[in-house]
């Protein structure tokens, strides 16, 4: 994307300089192509969210993986998957259960 910004641009910038070489007028030319151009910042994580809004309203099975919280692109979660499921939580026995059942 980076290349084609700057083959559209009338004002020739070489590809391979770096940004701190760079003039403020070169900077502020490719600020404004790009904002004119393309969805950034705001724009764009409203865009994002508008879209999963959209697959959860039209009960899409990404939009069921969004909803509950699980890998939407076909991970594993038998193991894994901690990061969008978060910590693991122990179901079943617990210190607190077996002393209860040990009073009993």
């Amino acid at each position: 994307m980076a290349k084609k910004i700057l083959e559209g641009l009338k004002v020739q910038i070489n590809p391979d300089m770096r940004v701190k070489d760079l003039t403020e007028d070169q900077v502020g030319l490719l600020n404004s192509v790009i904002a004119k151009e393309y969805k950034v910042e705001g724009e764009l994580r409203r865009e994002i969210t508008a879209n999963l809004k959209r697959y959860v309203e039209i009960n899409s099975y990404r939009g069921y993986r969004h909803r509950r919280n699980l890998p939407v692109r076909g991970q594993r979660t038998r193991t894994n998957a901690r990061t969008r499921r978060g910590r693991r939580r122990t179901v079943g026995s617990s210190s607190k259960a077996t002393a209860a059942a040990a009073k009993a």
